[in-house]
C-alpha cells in the first residue's frame, strides 16, 4: 500500500513537472527570460571587465617601480 502512494507521489510529480515545461515552451518563457536578463548581465560583464583592466594596470604600475 505504501509503495502504490509512493508511486502515485511521484507519478502527481512528473505529470506536474511536464505540464510546466509544457507551458514554459508554449509561451517562449525561456528566451523571454533570458531577454529580460540580457541587460543586467552585461552591464555585470562591462563592469568586472573594467574592474579586471584597472586591477592589471595597478599590477604594472607597481611592476615598474
Amino acid at each position: 500500500m505504501i509503495v502504490l502512494k509512493v508511486l502515485a507521489i511521484i507519478a502527481v510529480v512528473l505529470v506536474a513537472l511536464f505540464l510546466l515545461t509544457l507551458v514554459i515552451y508554449f509561451f517562449n518563457l525561456d528566451m523571454k527570460f533570458a531577454a529580460v536578463l540580457i541587460k543586467p548581465l552585461t552591464a555585470y560583464y562591462n563592469w568586472s571587465k573594467n574592474r579586471r583592466e584597472v586591477k592589471k594596470k595597478k599590477e604594472q604600475d607597481t611592476q615598474k617601480e
